[in-house]
Order: structure tokens, then C-alpha cells, then sequence
């Protein structure tokens, strides 16, 4: 039979052994009033230290504080979030040694008595005497157990008057639970040193392993650190908790807890500590700007308190094998320590969830938010939004803008004047392609600001961007999160899905108070959104971000600010749309980074495909599904001037291109052979000179090649006159 049953079956001391004054004062107390004052005045003293006491029936009288969990999607902890770091668990979690050695060492007749002790208390009470002062105590597990909980606001008072409270509680307690529960509940509560509350908190601390683990050596340490957590930790002061570590063994040996031969084998264990790992000062294990972000949420809706105390479970979108994947595409492009600070964010577009979140460089130096809290301009990473409000009005990608730089926007007052120009009038296709600064600037002047800050809100920018004609060169602060949302509304065919980093949480209780829901809404429609990423899709195959080809059907958009302050590339298959971004803090121009000056084009699009490729891997390589074209009714499209078609027939294919040009036509050349056209010459033209045309259409030119060679010999010409060439 254990120790432990045979001390369960022993019968409790007589009630005559156990002095209680109104039937539940505590011993010392007792004793020091009726020695000093009387026993009437010690009954009324007493009866008035019991007044206004904590009700034990409050659910909230023994709430402890717990950690909060948080967990990626595939179900891996990266963080404790905790006030207190404590993980409540059941007493079948904790190792009979180590309940063993608590009992041994803080109580050893905890098994016997009703909550408090009345021999410890006679000891205490002669021993302090004898000395003159409190050299002995007498707390039992329970009363101690009160102290740190219904009485904690008392715990510094070390009076007589808390004494008898607390004695007067822990007999109370013990009349409602049981020894198990009582132990289980304090061997939760009480703090082992090294930061950990409770046995599981404080096993992960010092071993590495859970606290029903514990060898009996283990055992005896962790509970002797109780006594002076902050002298006897081993990590600081390993002889002096090996040392206590080898009195509690003699003690649990001394009660029965143990053999003769598991004591004599415990004194001989070599101390092995072994502090779980990957665990920093804010309970991180992993992605710590992703739990940065997931606890600023929390906080923002159930207050400081609940998060870091209520025992949550708070299941996250975190795909932890995308989130090393994206530290480390970072990490493999922006390779020194000089290097600028950069963001990446990846989000699901079908469900918004967040796969991967990189806020910055470096935690343990910088813990600023750059993926969630850092506002910068988007440069012509905005353009998108333009570019997807014109298709709205019924723009088609042919639509033809000038680009000719500079633009001069009349604006009221000074007129906005803005460069980065192309060759006259180009489509819209070709002007996105092309980012032309000069053109996107014609077109929002044309279509007015309101309905692109209306398509970017749609669409997931919730930064309050205001409606001025600059916007659309990217002159607002958005946030990486904000952007890498929008474009995953043109990934999932115009339904904007709102960005989502916690799928679920769980009480302490086990009850889920919230779930995801995964609602979207339309901000633009499937024609539109399909029609934007048509042409976008050609921004990498062969437009400003050919840096960010991988290989499968992506689209996306650079975006570089003023002096080269910012950097973007946001981008997007139909299973994962991403946002980077890169920037010096305080800012100032990137123009000397491994030798290069940096755009949007450059290590931002190297990022996302080095990425994309990892994270997209072993995914099909889907396309974007296709939708009927939007309806292009932009009536304006006609108010584009006619010009005459210039006559190049006979001239040198130079030269005929040059007028051509001159002319705001594109020229398309092709050959073919003339008995009567010399070599080099154009033949033919289609339109023909004279006709009306639109700047920017296609002209065709023929020039030949000279005489066919396989043609039979021309008929001689009676008139003996060959027609006659143009010079230019």
C-alpha cells in the first residue's frame, strides 16, 4: 500500500485535538489572544477578523491567470501569450513525484488535516516565540493556495488577522473539495521560478518536457525551487538547487514517498536542464510580426486582460511551411545587413485567409510592423486601381490616351504637371504594361478621382485614401496587408474576401466564442476583374516585373515612389496573391543596394517569385478562369482627333517610318518582291494615304525586295519608261 493511500485510510485527528473558535478559527490565533487579551476578547477580536471575506462560491474566486495559446493552421504552437506563463492541467498531467514532493516538503500532513494545521501552527507559534519574530510559518498547501488567490490582495499582510482568514477559508475550502482537487489546483497556481506558474509551465522550463514526465530527481527540483524561486533556480544557482533538490529526496524518502533505491539513484542523477525551445520573452516560438498582428486583433476586441490571462486557444490561418518559405525568399534576396527593411504578405483569395505574414527584418531589433503598420506610397503598384475603374466605365484595353510627356492637368489652380511619357498616343493595355505616368494621368483627369478611390475601398484599401488626381501614381500611404488583399480580389474573379488571420477561438472552458465566417463581396465583376488580369499578366511577360515569371499564369504590378523611396511588386495566381515591399526607415533613396538602384522590378519582384515558386510548388498550375468581356461603352473613346494617313509609297523604309511615327501611327513592316519598286522601297502601304486614321493605329507597309528571282524575265516595255521613285 502507498504512502499516499495509507495516509487517506488513517482516521482525522478527534475534534477535541483541533481548537476552533466559532468552529473554524485558526490555532495561533487562539492561542495569542487568550494568552494576551482574554478569552472574551479574543472571541471578539476574532469574529471581527472574519468579517468581510470572499465568498467561495464566486466561479471567479479561484480563477488563476492561464496563457494564451496561439496555433498555426496546421495545428503547431507559435505562442504563448501570458501575463502569468501558465498551462492549466488535469492532476493526472503532473507526475506522482512531483505531487509527492510538494506534499513532502510544503505540507506533510496535508492528507490529514481540514485546511489548516494545528501542530504546525502549535510549532510555529513556539518557535517564533522563542525567537522573538517570524522565523517559522504554517501554511498548509490550501491556506497557501488562498493566500494566492481569493486573498492575493492580502499576501504581503503578516499579521495574525490574515493568518486567521486564511486558515478560516482553507477549512471552508476542504469542506467543498477534495484533496485532489485541492492539490491540483495549487500545484497550478504556485510559481516555480524561471517565469513559469505551475507544475506543466515550469517542467517545459527547466526540462522540456511535461510535467507528468518528471523523473523523481526532477521531480524534487522543480519542487524545491517553490521555497525561493528567485535564489534556487538552477539556471543562476545550480549547486543550491541540486542541494535543496537532495533535501526534498531525503524528505519524500523520509515519508515513504520513495524506496531506499529510487532515493540512493536520485541523489546521483546529473542535473539536466533543457528550456523548450525556441520560447523568448513574449512566449513567440514562431512568425513573431504574423503574432504581433494576431494578438493586436485580439486585444482590440476582448481587451488586455482576456488575452493574456483567459487560457485562449485562438487557432490562426498561418501556414507555417509558406511562412518559412517567405522568410526565408526574403532573406535569400536581401542578404546584408545594410539592406533596407522590407514586407511580404500572402493571402488565400478565395477564402482572404493569411498564409504568410513578413514584417520586417529582424524581430529581436525591430519590432515595428512593416506588413501591418507601416504606411507608405504604392507608387504605380496603384495604378490597378485605375486601370480596373476604367474597364468599369467601359474603357476596352484598346482605348487610346496620349502619352506624350509631360502631361499638363488643369486642376483649378496650379496645373499638376506630371512626366514619364511614351510615344504619343498608346492603349491602355500598353500604357499599364508600360507604367506610363504621362497617360494614367490623362485618363484619371478624365474619369475623375472619386470612382478609383470607391474601386480601391471596394476592393480592400480601408487606409483613408482621399480623391486627388495624384492618387493614381501612388501618392497615398497604403499598408502591405491592405494591397496584398486588393489584388487577391482580382485572383478570386472580383469577390473581395476581407483578409482573415484568426479562423477560430476557443475559451478555457472548451466553448468557441468566434468562428471565421469567410464572406465576400462583389467589388467588381468577374468580366472586369478577368479583363484586368489579362493585362496585367503582361506587366511580367514582357512589361516592367519580367523578374517575376514563375513559370504558371501570375499577374501583377511594380510599383517604385520619388527618388526611389519605395519599392512594390503585388502580384497573384488564382491560388495565392502576395505583396512586397522594400524601404529604408527613416526614408531615403535606395540607390546603391547590391550595386543597383532599386525599382519594383528589381528585388521586389525577385522576392515574390522566389516565394511563390516555394509556396506554389507542389500546387497545379491553374489559369485564371475566363469571363466574357465587360461591355466597353466609353463614349469618349471617338473624341480622340482624326488625322490624314501620310502617302510613304516609294520612299526608303526609313524614311517612311519616320513619317509614319511623326504621325502618332504605329508602322508594321513586311516585304515582298517588285520588278518595278527597288530594293529597300515601299511598295504598299494599308491604310492607304490620304485616308483617316487614329493616332496609334496599325499601318502596314510592304517594301521590297527587289525583283523575284525565280520570275521569268519581264516583257519589254514599248513606252521603254519605268515609273518614277520618291526621295523623302
Amino acid at each position: 500500500m502507498s504512502r499516499r493511500t495509507r495516509l487517506r485510510r488513517m482516521k482525522k485527528p478527534h475534534t477535541a485535538v483541533r481548537l476552533i473558535v466559532g468552529g473554524t478559527a485558526a490555532m495561533l490565533a487562539v492561542t495569542v489572544l487568550f494568552t494576551s487579551i482574554g478569552v472574551a476578547g479574543a472571541f471578539a477580536m476574532v469574529g471581527g477578523w472574519l468579517t468581510d471575506l470572499p465568498s467561495l462560491d464566486d466561479p471567479n474566486a479561484f480563477k488563476v491567470a492561464q496563457a494564451t495559446k496561439i496555433y498555426s493552421a496546421d495545428d503547431r504552437l507559435i505562442a504563448n501569450l501570458y501575463m502569468e506563463n501558465r498551462q492549466v492541467v488535469d492532476l493526472d498531467g503532473i507526475s506522482p513525484y512531483l505531487q509527492h514532493a510538494i506534499v513532502a516538503v510544503e505540507d506533510e500532513r496535508f492528507y490529514t488535516h481540514n485546511g489548516f494545521d494545528t501542530v504546525g501552527i502549535v510549532r510555529a507559534f513556539v518557535t517564533n516565540l522563542a525567537a522573538g519574530g517570524v522565523e517559522e510559518g504554517a501554511s498548509t498547501i490550501t491556506q497557501q493556495y488562498i493566500r494566492a488567490t481569493v486573498l492575493a490582495g492580502e499576501r504581503y499582510d503578516i499579521s495574525y488577522r490574515r493568518k486567521a482568514r486564511e486558515a478560516y477559508l482553507a477549512y471552508q475550502l476542504e469542506q467543498r473539495m477534495s484533496k485532489d482537487e485541492v492539490l491540483a489546483m495549487y500545484l497550478n497556481t504556485v510559481y516555480f521560478g524561471e517565469g513559469a506558474y505551475g507544475a506543466e509551465a515550469a517542467s517545459l522550463a527547466y526540462f522540456n518536457k511535461h510535467a507528468s514526465e518528471l523523473t523523481i530527481a526532477e521531480a524534487a527540483l522543480v519542487a524545491g525551487v517553490v521555497n525561493s524561486p528567485s535564489t534556487l533556480s538552477p539556471y543562476d544557482n545550480p549547486e543550491g538547487a541540486v542541494s535543496r533538490r537532495q533535501w526534498v529526496l531525503s524528505k519524500m524518502h523520509e515519508q515513504a514517498y520513495i524506496t531506499d533505491d529510487e532515493y540512493e539513484a536520485a541523489k546521483v542523477e546529473d542535473l539536466h536542464l533543457d528550456r523548450a525551445p525556441q520560447l523568448d520573452e513574449q512566449g513567440v516560438y514562431a512568425a513573431p510580426y504574423f503574432v504581433a498582428h494576431v494578438k493586436k486583433l485580439l486585444q482590440d476586441e476582448y481587451g488586455t486582460s482576456l488575452v493574456f490571462q483567459g487560457g485562449l486557444k485562438v487557432y490562426t490561418t498561418l501556414d507555417t511551411a509558406m511562412q518559412d518559405q517567405a522568410e526565408a525568399a526574403c532573406r535569400k534576396i536581401m542578404n546584408k545587413g545594410s539592406d533596407p527593411d522590407y514586407a511580404l504578405v500572402a493571402i488565400e483569395p478565395t477564402t482572404g485567409k493569411v498564409k504568410a505574414l513578413v514584417g520586417g527584418r529582424d524581430w529581436d531589433t525591430n519590432k515595428f510592423n512593416f506588413a501591418t503598420q507601416a504606411k507608405r506610397q504604392p507608387g504605380s503598384s496603384f495604378k490597378m486601381f485605375t486601370l480596373v475603374t476604367a474597364l468599369k466605365q467601359g474603357m476596352p484595353p484598346t482605348r487610346k490616351i496620349d502619352s506624350s510627356s509631360p502631361a499638363i492637368i488643369p486642376t483649378g489652380g496650379k496645373p499638376w504637371k506630371v512626366t514619364g511619357g511614351g510615344k504619343g498616343y498608346i492603349t491602355l493595355q500598353q500604357a499599364t504594361v508600360g507604367s506610363v505616368n504621362a497617360a494614367f494621368a490623362r485618363l484619371i483627369a478624365e474619369m475623375g478621382a472619386e470612382p478609383v478611390v470607391e474601386t480601391a475601398h471596394d476592393m480592400g484599401i480601408t487606409s483613408d485614401v482621399q480623391p486627388f488626381l495624384s492618387i493614381t501614381l501612388g501618392s497615398q500611404e497604403v499598408t502591405p496587408l491592405e494591397m496584398a488583399s486588393a489584388y487577391s480580389t482580382l485572383g478570386n474573379e472580383g469577390t473581395h474576401m476581407p483578409p482573415v488571420a484568426i479562423d477560430r477561438i476557443v475559451d478555457s472552458h472548451g466553448d468557441t466564442i468566434y468562428q471565421a465566417e469567410y464572406k465576400g463581396t462583389e467589388a467588381i465583376s468577374p468580366s472586369v476583374a478577368y479583363a484586368a488580369t489579362q493585362i496585367l499578366k503582361g506587366v511580367i511577360s514582357g512589361g516592367t516585373a519580367r523578374r517575376a515569371n514563375i513559370g504558371r499564369p501570375a499577374a501583377g504590378k511594380t510599383g517604385t515612389t520619388q527618388d526611389y523611396r519605395d519599392a512594390w511588386f503585388c502580384g497573384y495566381t488564382p491560388q495565392l496573391a502576395c505583396s512586397v515591399w522594400m524601404g529604408y526607415t527613416p526614408e531615403r533613396p535606395m540607390r546603391n543596394v547590391h550595386g543597383i538602384t532599386v525599382f519594383g522590378g528589381t528585388f521586389p519582384a525577385m522576392i515574390w517569385a522566389e516565394f511563390m515558386k516555394s509556396a506554389l510548388a507542389n500546387e497545379p498550375k491553374l489559369d485564371f478562369k475566363s469571363a466574357p468581356a465587360p461591355s466597353y461603352t466609353w463614349k469618349k473613346e471617338w473624341d480622340i482627333p482624326e488625322i490624314d494617313v501620310p502617302d510613304v509609297t516609294g520612299m526608303t523604309q526609313a524614311a517612311a517610318q519616320g513619317v509614319l511615327t511623326e504621325a502618332k501611327l504605329e508602322v508594321t513592316v513586311g516585304q515582298g518582291y517588285s520588278s518595278i519598286v527597288p530594293a529597300g522601297r515601299v511598295i504598299s502601304q494599308t491604310p492607304a494615304g490620304g485616308t483617316k486614321a487614329k493616332p496609334a493605329d496599325v499601318v502596314v507597309i510592304i517594301v521590297s525586295r527587289g525583283p523575284d528571282p525565280n520570275a521569268p524575265p519581264p516583257s519589254p516595255d514599248p513606252t521603254g519608261t519605268v515609273p518614277p521613285t520618291r526621295t523623302p
